[in-house]
C-alpha cells in the first residue's frame, strides 16, 4: 500500500479551509487539467458525511468514470475521510486532518491507496502513480491555500 502525507500551512480560518475542501464545485476548478466532473451522487455544494460523489475525468490520457467515493467520518471543522467504493484502485482512503494555529490552519492530506495487478500495480505505484498522486494533491492544496488566503483577505477589507 503506498501512502501519501502532505501537510499545509494556510494563513486562513479553518472553517473556511473545511468547507474548501469538501466542496464539489470547487474540487472541479481545482482539478481542471483532468477535467474532473461529477456524474453521480453528489454533484454541487458540500458535501457531507456518508453522501457519494461519482467522478469523470481524464488521467494518464484516459477518460474514465474514476471512482465512487463516500464520505465515511466528518467531524466538523477538524476531519473527514473519505474511501472509494469502485473505481481504479484496489483501495483508497483520504484523510483530511485540520488545525487551527492562531491565524493558520494546518491542512494535513493522509492519501493511502494500493493498485490492482499485484506486482505490476506494484511496480506501477514506485515507478509512477505515487508521484502522480502526490502531485494532483498538491496542485489542489495550492488552490486551496491561494483561495481561502484571498478570500479571507477580501472579506477583512470589506
Amino acid at each position: 500500500m503506498s501512502k501519501i502525507h502532505l501537510e499545509t500551512p494556510i494563513h486562513a480560518d479553518i472553517h473556511k479551509v473545511f468547507d474548501l475542501a469538501r466542496d464539489i464545485g470547487f474540487h472541479q476548478k481545482s482539478t481542471f487539467r483532468t477535467g474532473e466532473k461529477t456524474v453521480a451522487g453528489r454533484t454541487s455544494g458540500l458535501i457531507e458525511k456518508d453522501e457519494t460523489v461519482t467522478w469523470k475525468a481524464r488521467h494518464l490520457g484516459i477518460v474514465q468514470t474514476l471512482t465512487t467515493t463516500k464520505i465515511i467520518t466528518m467531524q466538523k471543522p477538524d476531519h473527514f475521510t473519505d474511501v472509494m467504493l469502485q473505481g481504479a484502485f484496489r483501495s483508497m482512503k483520504h484523510q483530511h486532518l485540520f488545525r487551527q494555529e492562531g491565524k493558520n490552519t494546518s491542512m494535513t492530506d493522509i492519501f493511502e491507496f494500493e493498485s490492482p495487478f499485484g506486482i505490476i500495480g506494484k511496480i506501477f505505484n514506485t515507478l509512477f502513480l505515487r508521484n502522480y498522486m502526490k502531485k494532483f494533491l498538491l496542485e489542489r492544496n495550492r488552490l486551496i491555500k491561494s483561495t481561502a488566503k484571498s478570500e479571507g483577505r477580501r472579506l477583512r477589507s470589506d
